[in-house]
């Protein structure tokens, strides 16, 4: 297993003192959020190589690697993935702007969380949300494919304010009936608490390690995470045990304590990892 930190635990302006953090630590991956990695760009989901240079010259002195992106929708305006014809195009064009930045990146992993572009209508049956998903994701998989990377599908708990996929087996499900190798899971430790279904992970990741493509450390609303240095090493323990070989990823927002929160949480997994 390699660890990770995604970006959205600090402001741009703190980014130097984040990586110096990171390699303290030993961390070798970045997890990013577009709007906030390319914070220099006009359009982050498409920098001029001047601006991407800028930015990845710093993470390569950090000896720091791309290795997630999140926040995929970030910016895209009418986009629902149960919405009317035009909406559901725009939410097909908001996901290939995201894959292409990942693929002309080599980024190997693309998180779909957006709780609030894929709730399902009142007026929609279950049946047919999931038959759209389906096909909208076996495009998108096409197409992931083709950028060689990877769309891991994350669930998101009710309480983040959405009605589709909002659990683990959920999501897990809904992956093996895409059938599609470039459509995956995610693990979001944070949900698993929010759903009280911490209790199973172990069980959860033995089930779907064939499936697993990337690993969130989080907490419930994104509080700094982990929290506990024993959960997090009973997540890793059952990884270990898995034989899981990919990134597992601190996912956290940015805490009023501001770095020093960062540095707490990585010292909390790396001691959970010994």
């Amino acid at each position: 297993m390699t660890y990770a930190v995604s970006n959205i635990a600090w402001t741009p302006e703190e980014r130097k003192d984040a990586y110096t953090i990171l390699q303290k630590f030993g961390v070798a991956g970045l997890e990013i959020a577009p709007g906030l990695f390319f914070y220099n760009a006009s359009d982050p989901f498409n920098p001029s190589e001047a601006e991407a240079d800028a930015v990845l010259s710093e993470i390569r002195d950090a000896g720091l690697t791309l290795v997630s992106m999140q926040s995929l929708l970030f910016g895209a305006e009418g986009v629902k993935l149960f919405g009317s014809d035009q909406e559901r195009s725009r939410f097909f064009d908001g996901m290939s702007r995201a894959i292409t930045l990942a693929g002309r990146f080599a980024i190997p992993n693309l998180v779909f969380g957006s709780p609030k572009q894929r709730i399902i209508p009142d007026d929609m049956a279950i049946e047919d949300a999931q038959a759209m998903a389906i096909d909208t994701f076996r495009r998108l998989g096409d197409l992931s494919a083709k950028a060689r990377t990877c769309i891991s599908i994350e669930a998101n708990p009710a309480a983040y304010g959405t009605n589709f996929l909002t659990e683990a087996g959920a999501a897990a499900e809904f992956v093996a009936a895409v059938d599609h190798p470039a459509i995956r899971l995610i693990l979001d430790v944070g949900a698993m608490h929010l759903n009280d279904q911490f209790d199973t992970v172990a069980r959860m990741i033995g089930e779907n390690i064939d499936c697993l493509n990337h690993v969130h450390i989080s907490e419930p609303f994104l509080e700094p995470a982990p929290k506990s240095t024993a959960a997090a090493a009973t997540v890793l323990e059952a990884l270990r045990n898995a034989e899981y070989d990919g990134w597992v990823s601190i996912e956290m927002k940015r805490h009023q304590d501001g770095l020093s929160a960062v540095e707490q949480s990585v010292a909390r997994l790396m001691d959970a990892a010994e």
